[in-house]
């Protein structure tokens, strides 16, 4: 196993080169450019903001970067899922003519949309520090570790349903439905005492989505540091996928090939 992730390390300039040619890609002849990556999600915001504090009778001035958090992180986890799905597929030229590991092509995408994350939080911590400028302060540290914990996720998640794809072409379209269905039941835009006051604990309680978004949730928005729990929950969920993914590379890797 170390030494498949030093095939990996070695094959970083590879890797780094086609996630920056992704992004050079998505922002081509485009006049904002990268800036795309914040007016999306500001928009996004303002308009489910608007709708939602009517219908929900909420704080506008609090919901908003509620909302905001939600629509990156959740980007982020879609791009992932959904597009990471199709990584083998995509790379099928690369992947018959170079002895590369294939995670490297889910790495690819990782990558990528992390800058994207990051840049599109941005507008999240100005936002923050302008209307709630009270919350500002060490705590706010701890959302730097939603970064890397996210992308420990992202990369076996993707990776495991890129092999699956490679063999069920079914599987990206499935994944649109299931990621839909994630979202009605993950307190990513509804607020998590929504389904408290509903009798729906559960969902929020033992639901990793909640739990990695309340590592930049917390310190912004509430002005405190995340608890163990929600380390626990998402450190364990990158934990657990990274087995499969291991496992399921481990078994199925050599057969890919054969199915592109």
């Amino acid at each position: 196993m170390l030494s498949y992730f030093s095939r990996v390390w070695a094959a970083r300039y590879f890797w780094v080169h086609l996630a920056l040619a992704d992004l050079r890609s998505r922002w081509r002849r485009s006049f904002f450019g990268v800036t795309w990556s914040i007016i999306q999600p500001l928009g996004l915001t303002l308009l489910l903001t608007l709708v939602f504090s009517r219908l929900f009778n909420t704080d506008i001035v609090t919901y908003a970067p509620y909302i905001l958090s939600g629509i990156i992180v959740w980007e982020y986890i879609s791009a992932n899922t959904v597009g990471g799905s199709l990584s083998f597929v995509q790379a099928d030229a690369y992947i018959k003519q170079c002895n590369h590991p294939l995670a490297i092509y889910t790495l690819r995408g990782v990558v990528g949309s992390a800058i994207v994350l990051m840049l599109a939080s941005l507008s999240l911590y100005g936002w923050v520090a302008v209307v709630l400028p009270q919350n500002i302060g060490w705590c706010w540290l701890a959302t730097l570790t939603i970064y890397p914990i996210l992308a420990l996720i992202a990369w076996p998640v993707s990776t495991i349903l890129a092999y699956i794809s490679a063999r069920f072409r079914d599987v990206p379209h499935a994944l649109g439905l299931v990621m839909q269905s994630l979202w009605f039941v993950s307190p990513v835009y509804f607020e998590a005492k929504m389904f408290q006051n509903g009798g729906l604990h559960a969902l929020v309680d033992y639901n990793p989505i909640y739990h990695i978004l309340q590592l930049i949730r917390a310190p912004l928005l509430q002005g405190q540091w995340p608890t163990v729990s929600n380390y626990m929950f998402s450190i364990g969920t990158a934990v657990f996928f990274g087995v499969v993914a291991i496992l399921v590379g481990y078994k199925s890797e050599r057969k890919v090939i054969f199915y592109l």
